[in-house]
Parts: C-alpha cells; sequence; structure tokens
C-alpha cells in the first residue's frame, strides 16, 4: 500500500469514527440503560465502505476515544468507566460488526442481499459479545438480557441494515473509488 492510499484509508477511518460518534448522540433512553440510537448504521457503513480491516480500524479509533474520556458514545458518554459498563460489550461489538460486514462486502458480490445479510452476522456477534457482557456485569438471566437488550432493538436493526445496504450499492454507483 503507498503512502497516498495509507493517508487515504487513515482519513476515511477517522471520518467514519466520527460518524459513529455522532449516530451514537442520535439516542432515545430506556429504562434498563441501552438507548436505542444509531451508531449500528454507521458501524455497517464503515465495514461496507471500508472494508473488514479499515472498517474496524475506525471503530477503534471510536472506542479509544471513548476510553479517554471523549462524549462520543449515546448521550454525550465517554471514560473507562462507561466503556466498561453494562452498553460496553456492545459498543466493543461495533468491531466485530464492522470487521464481518466488511469480510462479507469485500468478498461477495456487492448486493443487497449479501450487504444485507454481512450486516446481520455483524449485528448478531455484537449481540451476543454485548449480551453475555450485560448478563456478567448486571446478572441478569438469559430471557431478561434478550427481552432488554436485544428484542427491543431488532425492528430498529432491520431498518439500519436495509438502509446501510442500501446506501452502499447508492454510494459505490456515485463514489467508486471509495
Amino acid at each position: 500500500m503507498n503512502h497516498h492510499d495509507m493517508t487515504r484509508n487513515m482519513v476515511l477511518a477517522a471520518l467514519f469514527a466520527a460518524l459513529t460518534a455522532v449516530c451514537s448522540q442520535l439516542a432515545i433512553p430506556m429504562p434498563w440503560g441501552v438507548p436505542i440510537n444509531l451508531a449500528l448504521f454507521a458501524v455497517y457503513i464503515a465495514g461496507t465502505m471500508l472494508g473488514p480491516v479499515w472498517g474496524a480500524a475506525s471503530q477503534l479509533v471510536y472506542l479509544l476515544l471513548a476510553a479517554v474520556g471523549v462524549p462520543v458514545m449515546a448521550g454525550m458518554q465517554g471514560g473507562p468507566a462507561v466503556l466498561l459498563g453494562k452498553t460496553g460489550g456492545y459498543a466493543i461489538g461495533y468491531l466485530l460488526a464492522a470487521l464481518i460486514a466488511g469480510a462479507f462486502a469485500a468478498k461477495l458480490p456487492r448486493k443487497f442481499g449479501w450487504l444485507a445479510l454481512g450486516c446481520v452476522v455483524g449485528c448478531a456477534a455484537c449481540y451476543v459479545l454485548g449480551t453475555i457482557w450485560f448478563m456478567t456485569l448486571t446478572g441478569a438471566d438469559l430471557a431478561s438480557a434478550l427481552g432488554w437488550c436485544v428484542l427491543p432493538y431488532l425492528p430498529g436493526d432491520i431498518i439500519k441494515i436495509a438502509l446501510a445496504a442500501i446506501l452502499t450499492i447508492q454510494l459505490d454507483k456515485r463514489m467508486p473509488n471509495l
């Protein structure tokens, strides 16, 4: 990879980290502490547009910003306590979601079904990690954790996944060198 490509990828990773931070703020708080937000939409787009390595790198930048206290997470929160709190597993799952969505987008035809499937698998990986983390920290059983942290979010995730796949296809047409 030449110097120009490396610089371009680093800038794009930073931009997608910023997009994740902005989308995290577009949130609806929930009584059990896991907000509904648009962060995963940004994560999917980061993966599908940047590929597995740079998509995951963008989410690592996002997580590192959160870890050092920059208020990038939902509710303008940041810091180790937030990242290690009950929603931290989902945020760390963004790495997996971007990596998986990016791998599908890089290795399979860039068509709606394949892009959406990559996002679905990435979402599932994020949910598995996040739910295990939530259960570990709160002592909740699996049924309760699924009821609080997964089921209420599935309708929104279906919409985010569909929009991410459609947007990726549209961006490919308009910005083929992204």
